[in-house]
């Protein structure tokens, strides 16, 4: 009889080291997914060649790092025959556009297994779980991140919420812009650990942060 096989993504490699090190999940297979989808372009073919390139050049590292920081980890997912999938990410909006992306490509590829999703707080505990199916999710991929369309309804209310941040964050009227033009005289550094401080539900790091208030103090 063929064993089920659960293959667990986190959201990135923090985790995943907070994981070994803990010795939670420590008889499963798990895997980080180094990216951050909030930002920079992307393109309807999730990890084709196109999005290779278009993701590369939004982290500033050539094609072969790209694939080998967030590509290379993810190979079990592309080649391993997975009966279940278990997704371990936090509810701010960094980590739902990241869960959106792998959904949409679950979706694209026609994955048949069964899909759980794990929240966690910010010490990596599970605060919630739902159970999902990968239908539906390339469409809102696209309607979300190329296009940049609001959809009238998502059913995961995290998700709903990470994508109302998101297409709302750069904004000029977005609360960490207005926030940013507030504090324009606060040294770039300082005004980067208030931001991740007082903005939690955003999940951005500092190179985000950085690159928000370069471009907003040069009028971008």
């Amino acid at each position: 009889m063929i064993q089920n096989k659960t293959l667990h993504i986190l959201n990135g490699t923090e985790m995943y080291k907070r994981f070994e090190d803990t010795g939670f999940l420590k008889t499963e297979e798990m895997i980080p997914f180094n990216e951050a989808m909030c930002y920079g372009e992307s393109c309807e073919d999730i990890f084709s060649e196109k999005f290779i390139e278009m993701r590369a050049r939004v982290h500033h590292v050539t094609r072969d790092q790209y694939a080998d920081i967030t590509l290379k980890p993810l190979q079990p997912l592309f080649e391993e025959n997975v009966d279940h999938i278990a997704l371990w990410f936090d509810e701010d909006m960094f980590c739902q556009m990241n869960v959106l992306t792998i959904l949409a490509w679950l979706d694209q590829i026609e994955y048949k297994g069964s899909i759980d999703l794990h929240l966690v707080d910010d010490q990596y505990r599970s605060v919630n779980k739902y159970s999902l199916e990968a239908k539906g999710y390339a469409a809102l991929y696209e309607q979300v991140m190329i296009h940049h369309e609001m959809p009238e309804s998502v059913e995961l209310k995290p998700l709903y919420r990470g994508i109302e941040l998101y297409l709302n964050h750069l904004k000029k009227d977005s609360e960490l812009m207005l926030y940013i033009h507030k504090h324009r005289d606060v040294p770039a550094e300082k005004l980067v650990s208030l931001m991740i401080e007082n903005f939690r539900e955003y999940g951005l790091g500092d190179t985000q942060y950085f690159r928000m208030i370069k471009d907003s103090r040069q009028g971008k």
